[in-house]
This record gives C-alpha cells, sequence and structure tokens, in this order.
C-alpha cells in the first residue's frame, strides 16, 4: 500500500480536499451532480436537515436527508475536465486515510447520479422529455489517459463505433463507457434509454457553426446514425463519458439522466426549462434513494 504525497494528493491548510473544499465525513453514499451551481439548491428544496457544506470555483455542495438516506450534492460545472477532478477527489474523500496518505483497507463504492440537461440528436425525442444514458460515447479523450479494465463489450462498442462512423484521423480517438445496470432499472420508468455523446466543447464539438467553420460537418449525421445492442445514439452532453469510465476504473456506480431541452434536428429549444429538470430530480430521487 503506498502512500501519496503532497504534490498527488493536495490538501487545503484547513485538511480539506484541494478543489473540492471538503473532509471525508461529509460526504454520503448517494451523490446527485449537477453541472450548474445554481442547480444544487433546486436539489436541496427536496431534502431535509439541509447543511451548506463548500463553495469553491464552480464546485458547491449541500448535504441533506431524503426519507432518512443521507444525500450529498455537488455541482461540477461544465466538462469532462472538471469530472476528473470531482470523480478523484470523491474517490479519495471514500477511500483513502487523509491521516496517513494511504488507501483505506475497507472501500466504500459511492453511487454517483448526475442530472442534467442535453440536445436530442433524434427528431422524434421531444424537448421536456428525459434521457438515461445506458452507454456514452467520449470524444475528448480523458479515459485514454487511464488504465481501464478488460472488458469486452466496451472493446466491441469502441470497435464498432470507429468502424460505423469512419473516424476522422485527426480527432481524438473515441471511447465508450457503460452506466450502472443496477441504476439504469430504477429510472426506465420515466426515461428513455439511449446512447449520449459527450462532447469537450459545446460550438465546435457539438456540429454547431456560428462563425467558426467545422472542419467535420457531417460528424452529428453519423453519429446520429450509430446503433449498439438495439440502442440508438440520442443525445449530446458533456460529461457522461468520464463520470461513467472514472467509476468503472474506481469501481463506484454512475448514472446520467438527461433533460432534453433543445432538439438538434428539428432546432426546438425549453427556454425555461426549470419546472422540468425540478420534475425529473423529483422523480429520480424517489427512484434511486430508498
Amino acid at each position: 500500500m503506498g502512500t501519496y504525497s503532497e504534490s498527488e494528493l493536495i490538501f487545503n491548510p484547513d485538511g480539506s480536499i484541494f478543489h473540492l473544499r471538503l473532509f471525508p465525513e461529509q460526504i454520503s453514499d448517494h451523490i446527485i451532480l449537477v453541472g450548474d451551481p445554481a442547480r444544487v439548491a433546486w436539489v436541496g428544496q427536496f431534502l431535509e436537515r439541509v447543511e451548506n457544506l463548500a463553495h469553491n470555483r464552480e464546485f458547491t455542495s449541500l448535504t441533506g436527508y431524503y426519507h432518512n438516506t443521507k444525500v450529498t450534492v455537488l455541482s461540477t460545472g461544465i466538462g469532462t475536465d472538471n469530472i476528473d477532478i470531482v470523480v478523484n477527489e470523491l474517490d479519495a474523500l471514500a477511500n483513502i486515510d487523509f491521516k496517513l496518505r494511504q488507501d483505506k483497507r475497507k472501500k466504500r463504492q459511492l453511487n454517483l447520479i448526475r442530472i442534467g440537461t442535453s440536445g436530442s440528436l433524434q427528431p422524434d425525442l421531444a424537448v421536456g422529455s428525459a434521457v438515461a444514458s445506458v452507454w456514452s460515447i467520449g470524444l475528448d479523450g480523458l479515459m485514454n489517459y487511464y488504465a481501464r479494465k478488460a472488458d469486452a463489450e466496451i472493446d466491441l462498442f469502441e470497435k464498432n463505433l470507429v468502424d460505423s462512423i469512419g473516424w476522422p484521423e485527426h480527432l481524438s480517438h473515441p471511447y465508450g463507457a457503460r452506466a450502472s445496470k443496477r441504476l439504469i432499472k430504477m429510472v426506465e420508468s420515466f426515461t428513455s434509454k439511449g446512447i449520449t455523446v459527450a462532447a469537450h466543447g459545446f460550438y465546435g464539438p457539438q456540429g454547431r457553426q456560428i462563425r467558426a467553420r467545422l472542419a467535420y460537418p457531417d460528424l452529428n449525421k453519423k453519429l446520429q446514425s450509430f446503433r449498439f445492442a438495439n440502442l440508438r445514439t440520442t443525445n449530446f452532453e458533456m460529461e457522461s463519458s468520464a463520470l461513467y469510465g472514472l467509476s468503472q476504473v474506481l469501481n463506484h456506480e454512475a448514472l446520467t439522466v438527461c433533460l432534453i431541452i433543445a432538439n438538434r434536428m428539428t432546432g426546438e429549444f425549453l427556454g425555461d426549462y426549470s419546472s422540468q429538470i425540478k420534475d425529473l430530480i423529483d422523480k429520480t430521487l424517489n427512484s434511486i434513494i430508498k
């Protein structure tokens, strides 16, 4: 069992983890992740005995109880780079002894549930509907930096993806990552299941062209046509591939459920979606936190 140096496992002067500014005893086994720090309070409306924990940059957190089960709520900001910080630091809070700077012998498995917003890649997937991401396609390349566990199904997913799309050689090699099958079953009554594309940008990587021209203008159509195990590519967002990939590496369970607020095929956009996202939060909590 190795010891983590001060430059690798970084603490603040008060002993909290560097970015999240949290202490090990503050987090629960059930962690709700939202992108926007403002949505932390939206989730908090459904909890009792709420306690604000920390705020640093885009990372805002609180804890509370849902039907007497402790729940932690944390904002991640936008992008897989932020998810890299969030999941690694949550795992450290759960599974490293901060005093000894060593792994704990008994490991905790966290339920990491992202509730977010996304854009539909299918014309029949309407704004206001909800999608559970069974798989995520990572366009960002993040998981290529980690030693992943051997998984024949993931290997097949990635091969089929590259072969069916004819992946441009100048782009980062895409990767596949899979949700917790147990958590997916818990939300299937109010979501559609699909494959989510996690992009590492909001404009060009998602095929949006304003003034800057796209190098691969037909990439969205190719992604839209991808199928795997009776699932179709359903939506774009910016976090799920890293969440799923790191959760598998670190032995946590992860799920993303997203509200569709834009349909990229029909051009529709849901301007005020606050009531719909709160309804999705309510249903997700009720289904997963027992």
